[in-house]
């Protein structure tokens, strides 16, 4: 079993050293085992009780920086497109997506009355009246089948 007295007072600072430059538990061990030759090898949990017994802290990696993503700007398309989902969403009779001519998406669905209802990536999106119609003559193509 290892013991922290195992370690020479120049190991013990070579230990510091590679921690103060950024290396983990897991690091110092495989270093630990390679440089200085234990027998039987140190564990992950002696290298652990080292650490603690050294009263080294490890340096904790700075998390990169989440850029906040900025809206997508909406790729005129020219045309209209709907598909229908082969599994329904609960409540409709058939429902899918539609990606109308200005690029914006949308969820739709068809209620038990007939109705037709919008669920578009901007809650205030207006579709215009060609779009519209368009999107009613695919639904009914593909609903036909």
């Amino acid at each position: 079993m290892f013991n922290i007295k195992d370690l020479t007072p120049e190991q013990q600072d070579q230990i510091k050293i590679w921690a103060s430059q950024g290396d983990q538990l897991a690091d110092l061990q495989k270093k630990i085992n390679s440089e200085f030759k234990f027998s039987p090898a140190i564990t992950y949990l002696d290298t652990r009780f080292a650490i603690i017994d050294l009263g080294i802290d490890l340096v904790v990696p700075a998390k990169p920086e989440v850029k906040k993503e900025e809206p997508k700007e909406l790729t005129p398309l020219g045309y209209v497109d709907a598909k229908v989902d082969e599994i329904v969403r609960p409540g409709y009779l058939a429902s899918g997506k539609v990606i109308f001519s200005d690029g914006m998406n949308a969820l739709w669905g068809l209620d038990e009355m007939g109705r037709l209802k919008l669920d578009a990536d901007d809650p205030g999106y207006k579709v215009s009246d060609e779009d519209t119609l368009a999107f009613q003559e695919i639904l009914r193509d593909k609903l036909k089948a």
